[in-house]
């Protein structure tokens, strides 16, 4: 028999087989799982709620045949509801809410068979591009442990990063899931706009800036985890465009000759660390070594209204956020409820007017029909995730008498996401790079519109040609 300490470093679909071929039992997975997590959140602060007893049940009872059926899993604690288990969203004001039901998305994972083992550490509502709320404290980078994760799905990146779970829930409204795989080293992709559900608590969330998916580490995971759960539920109110197979196909498929524009320069004016620029141009260079035509150009985009729109939405966001907390719990917000930049986005959304929401909302949908006729003319286009290696701890503090500082900061760190999410493009942050100070720097690729299964192609060949799987952090034994 294989002994579970020994697979930890192995995927989710390799421990799967492990599980289908019997040579492992799911609940010896999920000793080895608790057991390296008990060993390292303390250090790493990744898991903030446990589920242990509930994944013993399931993984002694009779499971489903899914494609991951054994395979222990982590949810990041937010929109992904578990019926009978807190979700703070990393608020103090959800301390203790509990959900009743489970989130489609949740009935989906356990239709595939994964075995839940817990909730990870995230930003208040994921309002930030860091993993430090006042409610759970910092989820700390496993490649450097005064470093940021990233965020919003930072836990999760963590807990991939460090080998806890070979793969975790992560949502995305403005680089939540790219960012962290970018500061911690890993496969992230966020899908096509509506590819998984929201359902049954949401249909659209943000006007369609969120979707969820999860953080990987190895692209065959990816594709197979969405095909699992990608497609509309019942009273959705739009849906992606039906993949003409399914993704895990596409995983060793020859991409053919693919156009890939890039570009290292921002639509805002954001000052890109040396290391980022490197970053994407080796990346360009990988692409153009393995066949693709690689153009550089200049996304001619009016990066300060863009922006500006952006910030009005994820704004009332923040408001819907608090208000649906009152709505859930009965109690009446108050600002000590509330980290500083939470409340203060609360309070600007409440001062802009609906028509004004309404207007940002159309000035990102024509902005969106201009990137997509930009890339009519592209298979792919290639832009660093970030501007800057992982930052410190603490670089996005704000005082409480100047919480926007703590946007400003982010808005330096995060220049190339936000796209994705305004116009729904699929878009992934893929692990080809490390720099002097052995710090992962992700590279971004944006596919078109309900395009994943081009993505997907590039994807592994990119991870056929450059490895990355076998690269351990030091917080990592």
């Amino acid at each position: 028999m294989v002994n579970p300490d020994e697979v930890t470093w192995l995927d989710a679909t390799a421990q799967a087989d492990l599980v289908r071929r019997k040579e492992l039992k799911p609940i010896e997975l999920v000793e080895a799982a608790i057991n390296r997590i008990e060993r390292l959140n303390p250090t790493l602060n990744a898991v903030v709620t446990s589920m242990y007893e509930e994944a013993r049940t399931a993984a002694t009872s009779r499971l489903p045949e899914g494609p991951f059926s054994g395979v222990p899993f982590l949810l990041k604690d937010l929109i992904a509801g578990y019926s009978g288990v807190r979700m703070t969203c990393g608020s103090a004001a959800l301390s203790d809410y509990v959900p009743n039901h489970d989130s489609e998305l949740v009935v989906r994972y356990k239709r595939a068979g994964l075995i839940i083992l817990g909730k990870t550490n995230l930003p208040e509502f994921g309002i930030l591009p860091t993993t430090e709320s006042r409610l759970h404290g910092p989820a700390r980078n496993p490649w450097d442990r005064n470093r940021t994760p990233g965020g919003s799905s930072g836990g999760s990146a963590v807990a991939v990063a460090a080998g806890l779970v070979p793969m975790a829930h992560g949502n995305d409204g403005g680089g939540s899931i790219r960012i962290p795989a970018s500061c911690c080293g890993l496969f992230g992709l966020k899908p096509t706009r509506a590819r998984n559900p929201l359902g049954p608590d949401f249909g659209d969330m943000g006007s369609g800036l969120i979707a969820e998916h999860a953080i990987t580490r190895t692209v065959r995971d990816s594709a197979s985890l969405l095909d699992a759960t990608a497609g509309p539920d019942v009273g959705d109110p739009y849906w992606a465009p039906q993949p003409e197979r399914p993704f895990i196909d596409e995983v060793g498929a020859d991409p053919g000759r693919l156009r890939i524009a890039f570009t290292a320069r921002p639509v805002t004016e954001v000052k890109i660390h040396p290391d980022c620029v490197s970053a994407v141009f080796d990346a360009a260079k990988l692409c153009a070594e393995l066949g693709h035509d690689v153009i550089e150009v200049k996304m001619d985009l009016p990066g300060q209204l863009m922006m500006q729109s952006f910030a009005s939405v994820w704004s009332a966001v923040a408001a819907w956020s608090i208000d649906g907390m009152a709505l859930a719990t009965g109690r009446a917000p108050t600002p000590e409820q509330f980290e500083p930049l939470t409340w203060a986005l609360a309070e600007r959304a409440r001062q802009q007017s609906s028509s004004a929401y309404l207007i940002a909302v159309t000035t990102l949908q024509r902005l969106s029909r201009q990137v997509a006729r930009f890339c009519l003319d592209f298979d792919v286009l290639l832009t660093p995730t970030l501007a800057q290696p992982p930052l410190p701890l603490g670089s996005f503090f704000a005082p409480p008498d100047n919480p926007w500082q703590a946007l400003f900061r982010a808005a330096e760190f995060i220049p190339f996401t936000p796209l994705c999410n305004i116009t729904g493009q699929p878009a992934m942050s893929v692990p080809l790079y490390w720099n002097s100070e052995n710090l992962p720097i992700g590279s971004h690729f944006v596919g078109r519109f309900g395009d994943e299964a081009t993505l997907f192609r590039l994807a592994a060949q990119l991870e056929a040609a450059r490895p990355w799987a076998d690269r351990r952090p030091p917080v990592s034994a």
